[in-house]
């Protein structure tokens, strides 16, 4: 089997938990939420994505055996860690990412997370699962390491999730037009809601990949 690979690049983890954590992003192609197309985004059951994740044109894109990705992804470490983390992401992941290769990478001794939707349910033997639910989904993949929710939406509210089996709740502002705003709006949620914690974009604030 190929892995289609919209890009891969060394860099610090930039979200959540693991902020700082170095790290080889494999950004998969493909989502299962939107098109990834201008043309389709309002309609789009996920309409407020900042990434591109269309085609395999970007750095190190390409289609890749599960040998060639491992590869890849060990060419491009750089941190003086001998133990090499990896970021999948998407996109969607989970539409490619399969047992097969998690078995691939795990047997090399890497580290895997991975940012996930939710909607489909994530192989065995990943290190870390962070999911970030979308409106009118089924969240599948009910327990994880970190929830994410990105904040507002207008038909999903961070209540909905607090039951399920997540070790860390993060709030994220929505990066948009009104992103200050969301800003606000979401620490005043985990002022009020103690359990939740902030989670800001910084590799966007240093303006890093």
């Amino acid at each position: 089997m190929s892995y289609r690979i919209k890009e891969i690049y060394f860099t610090q983890q930039g979200e959540g938990r693991n902020t700082g954590m170095d790290a080889v992003f494999v950004r998969f192609s493909g989502c299962n939420l939107w098109s990834g197309k201008e043309k389709h985004r309002a309609k789009a059951i996920c309409s407020f994505c900042d990434t591109d994740f269309n085609g395999i044109d970007g750095v190190n894109g390409g289609e890749y055996t599960k040998e060639l990705l491992l590869s890849k992804i060990e060419s491009l470490w750089l941190s003086e860690n001998k133990k090499i983390n990896v970021v999948l992401t998407g996109g969607e992941p989970l539409l490619q990412a399969d047992q097969t290769l998690v078995d691939h990478l795990k047997s090399s001794n890497i580290y895997i997370a991975i940012e996930t939707n939710g909607t489909i349910k994530a192989p065995s033997g990943i290190d870390w699962v962070c999911v970030s639910p979308k409106p009118n989904t089924k969240i599948l993949q009910d327990h994880g390491h970190e929830l994410k929710f990105i904040y507002p939406q207008d038909s999903l509210h961070p209540d909905e999730f607090e039951s399920l089996a997540f070790d860390n709740l993060f709030i994220q502002p929505m990066d948009s037009v009104n992103y200050y705003e969301n800003l606000n709006l979401a620490l005043e949620y985990c002022m009020a809601k103690p359990k939740w914690q902030l989670s800001l974009q910084t590799h966007k604030i240093l303006g890093i990949k």
